[in-house]
C-alpha cells in the first residue's frame, strides 16, 4: 500500500476512468508498457435507481442539492433505504484486475489507483453515483421528470416549513435553469431565497453562457450579485 501510495504521488497512474460497473487505468510501472487495471463494481439495477430517483425527487433538500451540484450528506442512507448500499460492505464485493504479474491482490499498481480514485470522488462526487450506474446528466434529468418539470406547488404547499419554501423556490428556479432557455425568454421568476449551504446564484450556475445579444458572459457577472440581494431575508 505505500508502494502504492508513492506511484500514485509520483504521477505514475497515467489515466483513471470511472464508468458504469467499471474503474479503469492504466499504470507505469518498472516496465515500458503501462500495467492495465481495472475494479469492478457491479452497477445497481434500473429497478434500484428507480426507487432512488423516486426517493429523492420527493425530498426538496436533497433535489435541490443534487441541482446545485453537491452530494447530499445523507444521499447513502437513501440508497441503504432502497436495500442497496451504495459502496461496497465485503472486499468480495469488488473484482480486481491488474495485468502485473504481482501475486498480490491488490497490487501496488491496483492500490495506486485506490487512492487517486478516492480523491477523484473528492473532486467530483457524482463519479461514485456513475460507477454504480447513473451519470449526472441522466440523474438530474430523472429528478425533473419525475417532478413533471415544476415545483412551484412547493412553494405553497401548508405543511412545509420556512426552511421548505425556501428549498421549493430554489427549485423551482432550477428548472427554469433547465428549461430550454425559458428564463432567458421571460418566463416569471420567484424571488431567490437563501438556503444556508446552498449558493444564492444557483440559477446562473446552472445556465449557458448568455449570447452577446444579451450581454455575454459580463450579463452573469453583473446578475450574480443581484441574486444575493434578491435573496436576502424581508426581516
Amino acid at each position: 500500500m505505500t508502494r502504492g501510495k508513492n506511484y500514485a504521488r509520483r504521477g505514475q497512474v497515467l489515466s483513471l476512468e470511472v464508468a458504469p460497473g467499471v474503474v479503469t487505468a492504466s499504470v507505469q510501472g518498472s516496465r515500458k508498457t503501462p500495467y492495465k487495471v481495472s475494479i469492478a463494481l457491479t452497477a445497481f439495477s434500473e429497478l434500484v435507481w428507480a426507487k432512488v430517483e423516486v426517493t429523492l425527487a420527493e425530498q426538496a433538500i436533497h433535489s435541490a442539492r443534487l441541482l446545485a451540484g453537491e452530494m447530499p450528506h445523507d444521499l447513502e442512507e437513501v440508497f441503504l433505504a432502497a436495500g442497496a448500499p451504495l459502496f461496497p460492505q465485503r472486499a468480495k464485493d469488488l473484482t480486481l484486475s491488474c495485468s502485473c504479474p504481482d501475486w498480490e491482490v491488490p497490487c501496488k499498481h491496483l492500490a495506486a489507483t485506490f487512492y487517486l480514485l478516492a480523491e477523484s470522488f473528492d473532486d467530483d462526487p457524482f463519479a461514485i453515483l456513475l460507477w454504480r450506474g447513473r451519470s449526472r446528466k441522466a440523474l438530474l434529468n430523472r429528478l425533473r421528470e419525475l417532478r413533471g418539470g415544476d415545483t412551484a406547488h412547493l412553494a405553497v404547499e401548508p405543511a412545509l416549513t420556512a426552511e421548505g419554501l425556501r428549498v421549493g423556490a430554489m427549485m423551482a428556479l432550477a428548472d427554469l435553469a433547465l428549461a430550454d432557455g425559458d428564463f432567458w425568454a421571460g418566463a416569471p421568476v420567484p424571488a431567490l431565497p437563501v438556503q444556508a449551504g446552498l449558493p444564492t446564484d444557483l440559477l446562473l450556475r446552472q445556465l449557458p453562457v448568455p449570447g452577446a445579444l444579451l450581454g455575454g458572459p459580463d450579463l452573469v457577472t453583473y446578475l450574480a450579485p443581484l441574486y444575493a440581494v434578491f435573496g436576502e431575508s424581508p426581516d
